[in-house]
């Protein structure tokens, strides 16, 4: 998926979240990945950007934002 139907997915996901509140969370999942976190997909960090990768990790839900996730789904 490029990063645009991504940022999509997420923001329609999760209607209390903002472009501003999804930057800052890719941001802080990225910044963990560049300091050795483990990906939670089946994709070599190394061949993709961490921001992407991050970007993806939060659109499949594998990774929760606090704070902004609506949890009565």
């Amino acid at each position: 998926m490029k990063v645009e139907e991504l940022t999509a997915k997420v923001l329609t996901d999760n209607p209390k979240m903002d472009n501003y509140q999804l930057a800052l969370a890719v941001a802080k999942r990225s910044d963990e990945l560049l300091n050795g976190a483990a990906s939670k997909l089946n994709i070599d960090p190394k061949s993709i950007k961490a921001a992407d990768l991050a970007l993806m990790e939060i659109a499949q839900g594998l990774v929760k934002v606090k704070g902004f996730v609506d949890l009565e789904k």
